[in-house]
């Protein structure tokens, strides 16, 4: 899409009789569908996206794989999987980010960039505080800074999501949640596969029969490599271009700004969408609850199983993101051609499924090719689903108070599952793996029920019908 296509005038939310409408593009052809991938807008969506999954994983699922290695046992582990909880809260903090201007940096890139250029320059500082903190020694400083990192990730989610959003027409907004996507995901390959790649190479090897061991150095090069990755996203902000947005009309006081940025978003919602809103948002806080608990013993699973750095590298860090990213166009091209709400179902379908076969994975034993099976499976899901909800979630949303109300989207759907997840650990440690896998994927039956009655709730036009040519 052209830059043209930006308007400050135009508003992104649906109108309050069709709650999730989305333009399906049905007239489009499958290859006019397509292109829409190399259009600038997307492009520079591939490269933020870069910026906003790199860290993610370094707090997370990299981190949680580091502390097993280390010796931290799994109810600690899952516990401090709460740092996520950052994500969760963002909307506490995105008015400010939504309207308040940082003092010279604004004037000279505008709101949306001077926002993301701190968050990043932040990011960097965290990563580095992490690289040089031991956990063996003690947990405070890396724990410390993965909430400086998990902080300052979330802010540049925020401002992201408001900069995606205002570039683009709510008729493209799941093609930019694609290329987001993939960039995302393309990161996630990178802090996941290539830190362990690097730590791996960075270790001294063990003398012969001796068992291997914790290596601080080796994890050390490996963040600060990362840290000096999020370049990428640097440099993107420095050369895009401020996205169009509406000229808000200056606050006469302290409590007319705060009633603006604070209050009118959130008023703004529940005056659109009436009863539906309560409907709406409680699907938000329960769709990815399935993968988000079960995340965070992933990789304690593969430590525990008997995966190498190598192998957990190259077919659950590379190999499995690929195939999200397969599944990331495909939701994003069957939201264009069948509607968002078709694809929601889908997706949340696939997602509990797929955590059945952890459970069948935990009786393989150490079984590789059983390990690409299922992650295949769970990874292209996972994708297909991501692209439809960000789609969704981008739709619900009034350009007027884009940051705020999709930050308030975004964290309503990571804060129950990441409170879930702090006790993922205890639950493995007490009842095993393949029961906490089995009862991951009933967490994901009431989904089906709300997407259902979101999508009737919604009407026809939301839901989308089959493409033709």
């Amino acid at each position: 899409m052209s830059d043209k296509s930006i308007s400050a005038s135009a508003d992104a939310s649906p109108a309050p009789s069709a709650p999730v409408a989305v333009v399906t593009g049905a007239s489009l052809s499958w290859l006019q569908a397509a292109r829409v991938y190399l259009e600038p807008a997307s492009l520079r969506m591939l490269a933020l996206g870069f910026s906003a999954g790199l860290p993610l994983l370094l707090v997370l699922g990299t981190l949680s794989f580091r502390l097993r290695e280390a010796g931290i046992d799994r109810t600690t582990i899952g516990y401090l999987s709460w740092v996520g909880l950052a994500y969760a809260f963002k909307w506490c903090w995105a008015p400010l980010v939504d309207r308040m201007p940082i003092p010279l940096l604004t004037r000279a890139m505008g709101r949306r960039r001077s926002w993301l250029l701190l968050s990043q320059l932040a990011i960097v500082a965290g990563l580095i505080g992490m690289a040089l903190s031991d956990p063996r020694q003690t947990l405070g400083p890396i724990v410390w800074c993965a909430l400086a990192v998990a902080f300052a990730s979330a802010t540049q989610d925020i401002a992201l999501d408001a900069f995606r959003i205002e570039s683009a027409d709510a008729n493209h907004q799941a093609a930019l949640a694609a290329s987001y996507q993939t960039g995302y995901r393309l990161a996630m390959i990178w802090a996941g596969a290539g830190v362990l790649w690097i730590a791996a190479r960075a270790e001294v090897l063990p003398m012969a029969g001796a068992a291997a061991v914790y290596q601080q150095a080796a994890w050390q090069s490996a963040y600060l490599v990362m840290a000096a990755s999020m370049a990428v996203g640097v440099l993107t902000v420095l050369f895009s271009k401020e996205p169009v947005q509406p000229v808000l009309p200056p606050a006469r006081n302290a409590a007319q700004w705060l009633r603006t940025a604070l209050v009118d978003p959130f008023a703004d919602f529940i005056r659109r969408y009436r009863w539906q809103a309560a409907l709406i948002l409680a699907l938000i806080a329960v769709y990815r609850i399935s993968d988000v608990v079960m995340g965070i013993m992933a990789n304690p699973f593969y430590v525990d199983m008997g995966y190498s750095k190598d192998e957990v590298a190259a077919v659950t860090k590379v190999f499995g993101v690929i195939m999200t990213l397969l599944g990331a166009f495909i939701g994003g091209v069957l939201s264009l051609r069948l509607g968002v709400m078709r694809v929601l179902m889908l997706g949340a379908l696939l997602s509990a499924l797929t955590n059945l076969m952890f459970a069948w994975l935990g009786t393989r034993g150490h079984d590789v090719t059983a390990l690409i099976w299922v992650v295949s499976a769970d990874n292209l899901s996972s994708g297909i689903a991501s692209a439809a909800f960000i789609a969704y979630l981008s739709s619900l949303t009034n350009i007027n108070y884009s940051a705020t109300q999709y930050a308030l989207f975004s964290s309503m759907m990571l804060l129950l599952p990441k409170y879930l997840a702090g006790f993922s650990g205890k639950f493995v440690d007490s009842f095993g793996y393949g029961n906490f896998f089995v009862v991951t994927a009933l967490l994901g039956l009431p989904v089906l029920l709300l997407v259902a009655l979101a999508a009737r709730a919604a009407g026809p036009q939301a839901a989308g019908a089959s493409g033709r040519d």
